[in-house]
């Protein structure tokens, strides 16, 4: 079992895993999850597969520092180039999903100097009206503590997050269910903070036209969160962007669908990383 360890970059501390040898990979999650999603499918598969793998958890996210005062995607940014210089192996493929993705687009963008190249999960360069409508939702739940109970929290989110092929199953839904009941409700000050970034987001895809380090844009057909046509102009704007769709996977697609996107990653990696 790797034990997580503690760096103290750009004024506060990020928790971070480091495991496997070679190249290095560098993972970011998405708003209010830590770190150790990846741990399920992702980190085991690249280290097999002979990649050094770090994860880590976001600012606003404990025990990184919370930072509830707020904070900005260029914070979170300039986190992760922070953390690839503390850990001295770059340049880094980094990997990202949803917020985490838009995190590996802007870094890639700002530090190419330390992006080895770069693959982006479900993610967006602009946000339509129901992420914004959904975003305001989370918000106002919080701000005006209201606690959902929580087998309705479990339905909405699986409904919002997993493919309709995986709920069709009675015994996956189920098995789904009670793996988010049990996960509990993100409600803390620095997951508040991470939603605020998502009021008034600029769309940044003509800004993605000045990225120059191989990119992997992946979609995932059934997700309502961030719907593949979302990711699809990110790979669009992106000069020379490899693009592809998983299928029967939802915002969750990695964890739904972990073989297909495990060899997506892991082939872009193969042809890019000499």
């Amino acid at each position: 079992m790797v034990a997580p360890k503690t760096a103290r970059v750009n004024g506060i501390t990020l928790s971070y895993e480091d495991a496997g040898a070679g190249p290095l990979v560098v993972m970011v999650m998405g708003t209010g999850s830590p770190g150790r999603v990846w741990k399920a499918h992702q980190q085991p598969a690249l280290v097999k597969a002979g990649y050094r793998v770090v994860t880590f958890d976001n600012r606003g996210v404990a025990p990184s520092s919370e930072c509830p005062d707020g904070f900005t995607i260029a914070d979170m940014v300039a986190d992760t180039a922070a953390l690839i210089e503390y850990i001295d192996a770059g340049p880094a493929a980094v990997v990202g999903t949803s917020l985490g993705a838009r995190i590996t687009q802007e870094l890639t963008l700002a530090r190419p100097d330390i992006v080895r190249c770069a693959v982006m999960l479900a993610t967006y360069g602009r946000s339509g009206p129901m992420q914004e409508a959904i975003s305001a939702g989370e918000r106002a739940l919080i701000d005006q503590g209201i606690t959902l109970p929580d087998s309705y929290h479990a339905a909405i989110t699986a409904h919002l997050n997993l493919s309709p092929h995986t709920l069709a199953d009675d015994t996956t839904a189920r098995d789904w269910l009670d793996i988010i009941e049990f996960s509990g409700q993100s409600r803390s000050p620095g997951v508040r903070a991470q939603l605020q970034l998502h009021v008034g987001e600029p769309d940044r895809l003509a800004a993605y036209r000045a990225i120059t380090r191989p990119s992997l844009v992946v979609g995932f057909a059934d997700d309502r969160t961030l719907p593949p046509h979302l990711a699809r102009e990110v790979a669009d704007a992106i000069p020379g962007a490899q693009y592809s769709v998983v299928e029967k996977a939802g915002h969750y697609g990695y964890l739904e669908q972990p073989d297909e996107v495990n060899r997506l990653v892991i082939e872009f990696l193969a042809r890019t990383i000499t």
